[in-house]
């Protein structure tokens, strides 16, 4: 029985659109995926001096394995730009951003699927591939096929896109002296060498073992490093070395420590980490914000009261520094605390003892203070709403811990640690950031600190789709980019500057336009530049194909109808 003839790769200027060249900038963007264009000669250069140096085996594996790490990106693509689209069309993604990318031309031959029973048989022909014109310019005519890079693509994209281990086999090769390059794809159990070819796409043994390596350092450094319940701090920049350093330092001593910075820069996370880097680790940690205590019930949270001490006060009950006791108490948000509070603070800090509200008798306690505060402690000192004397006993080891917008390098790791907690919070399947929404991120002033960042990321979690990456939009909604420059069918760049409503019945009044009119056109142009195939047209104007066709057919009712060759799918 013949196979059924495909129909051929649906339009793509769907895909075309992705493409943004931002010249000014020097940045070339794929969906918010950074890109770059690399002259053929210099990676045919890289591939040369691998070949040289590690040899062909190891040469083709590592070619294999970064074609497989850019197809599993784009995989994501293809749900996102035609996930209404039928299978094939939706899967055509692949083999059309590969053309986009000016790395082979690709004809479909096969297209067998059954995804109930997980059955994938697929054939493709290869034209032009940039890796038989390096190869053979450098080494000559081949035995053995070259197309490396080109064949992990075809095997990551398709693996991810189907969700499960579908391998690629090119079994014709123009560098052998075929007329064309040619692979097979089916899944991993129905190929009698399946084993072995997917061993292709595993680490090198000796990478295995420098991975090994850097997993036993990490290991050891996080023994080392400060950390709470939530985990390590997050941090490689050196304004947050610089505050760790002082944090490390202070973790082995009694001192009294007086974290300062702005709001959200994660002060209790630095007063938690210190306490589970000191001695006092298996003591409690007791944290109060003295902002949020009305004035009247902070000396009785702090210190404690007997029964009867004030209306309302039936037993005794301890205040914080005696439920501390052997630990650490952090006092947040210092700068608001009751000048009467203060007093007594400096007593507690001075002698160690508390006084109870309506006791005769102090009580001794061992109690560790950490103090953070985001007020200017010297300028309510001057203001008379801070006692100098307390600030002189607080301020003997102070830590200034820098905003978000000091430490830029720390904000992608952060965002990484982040959103590794909040997916599995939600229980979500996120692939990660684009690269456009990292940038995003690095230029943002971030003036709520990291907490502003957690917002961020768990409303990205949120509203990213399954298995997709989380873009700028879903980040910083509105947020105003410059008119992109996108490829048109011609292979030109053009600039598309979106206009406003002013703008469009501007010239909408000046062509004497009606409503009706203007959409004839705008859906004469989007099917002629698709070729008469109206699921491209819907696509590119952002319809299902039943709602275009209902537009095609009622301007056909009605005097002056589209244009002929507008049946095809």
């Amino acid at each position: 029985m013949a196979a059924p003839t495909l129909p051929p790769l649906p339009g793509d200027t769907d895909l075309r659109r992705l493409v943004h060249f931002s010249a000014g900038d020097g940045r070339i963007w794929l969906a918010g995926q950074r890109m770059v264009l690399v002259h053929v000669a210099s990676m045919g250069l890289l591939r040369r001096e691998l070949m040289h140096s590690f040899g062909w085996e190891q040469t083709r594996r590592v070619l294999m394995r970064t074609g497989h790490a850019a197809g599993r990106r784009d995989a994501a693509l293809a749900r996102q730009v035609r996930g209404c689209a039928g299978l094939f069309e939706m899967f055509a993604v692949g083999p059309q951003l590969h053309m986009l990318y000016g790395s082979v031309q690709v004809t479909p031959e096969r297209f067998d699927v059954d995804i109930a029973r997980g059955h994938f048989d697929g054939v493709f022909r290869w034209d032009h591939s940039w890796e038989v014109d390096c190869h053979v310019r450098d080494f000559g005519p081949q035995t053995n096929p070259v197309c490396w890079m080109l064949l992990g693509y075809a095997t990551g994209y398709t693996s991810e896109f189907f969700g499960q281990v579908i391998l690629f086999k090119e079994t014709e090769c123009a560098a052998c002296g075929s007329p064309h390059c040619r692979i097979e794809g089916r899944p991993l159990g129905e190929w009698p060498d399946g084993e072995a070819m997917a061993r292709d796409y595993e680490a090198d043994s000796l990478l295995v073992r420098l991975e090994d390596l850097q997993s036993q350092v990490e290991s050891l450094r996080s023994t080392l490093e400060p950390a709470d319940e939530l985990g390590p701090l997050v941090g490689r920049s050196r304004a947050f070395d610089a505050a760790i350093g002082l944090l490390r330092k202070a973790a082995a001593t009694q001192v009294t420590v007086l974290l300062t910075g702005e709001t959200g820069v994660g002060k209790e996370r630095f007063a938690r980490a210190l306490h589970a880097m000191s001695p006092r680790r298996d003591k409690p940690f007791v944290a109060i914000n003295c902002a949020a205590l009305p004035a009247e019930l902070i000396e009785s949270e702090l210190f404690g009261a007997e029964k009867g001490a004030y209306t309302g006060a039936g037993v005794a009950r301890p205040g914080r520094f005696e439920r501390a006791d052997g630990g650490t108490l952090m006092l947040d948000e210092l700068g608001e605390l009751p000048l009467t509070a203060q007093a007594k603070l400096l007593r507690v800090l001075q002698h160690g003892e508390v006084e109870r509200l309506g006791a005769t008798q102090p009580r001794k306690v061992d109690v560790r203070v950490v103090a953070a505060t985001n007020v200017d402690l010297d300028a309510a000192v001057a203001a008379g709403r801070f006692r100098r004397d307390l600030l002189y006993r607080l301020n003997v080891y102070p830590i200034r811990i820098p905003p978000l917008r000091e430490r830029v390098e720390d904000v992608e790791p952060l965002a990484m640690h982040l959103l590794q907690r909040f997916a599995s919070l939600h229980a979500k399947r996120v692939g990660g950031f684009t690269d456009r929404a990292l940038d995003a991120m690095r230029r943002h002033p971030w003036p709520g600190n990291v907490r502003e960042l957690e917002n961020l990321i768990e409303r990205g979690v949120i509203l990213v789709g399954d298995g997709e990456l989380v873009d700028v939009d879903s980040l910083f909604p509105g947020l105003p980019g410059e008119p992109p420059l996108t490829v048109n069918a011609q292979g030109d760049l053009e600039q598309h500057v979106a206009a406003d409503g002013g703008t469009l019945y501007d010239e909408l009044q000046r062509r004497g336009l009606s409503l009706n009119a203007m959409e004839q056109v705008i859906l004469q142009e989007a099917v002629s530049r698709a070729g008469g195939n109206l699921a491209a047209a819907a696509r590119a104007l952002g319809l299902t194909r039943p709602q275009l066709s209902y537009r095609v057919q009622r301007l056909k009712d009605a005097p002056g109808d589209m244009s002929p060759n507008t049946d095809k799918d």
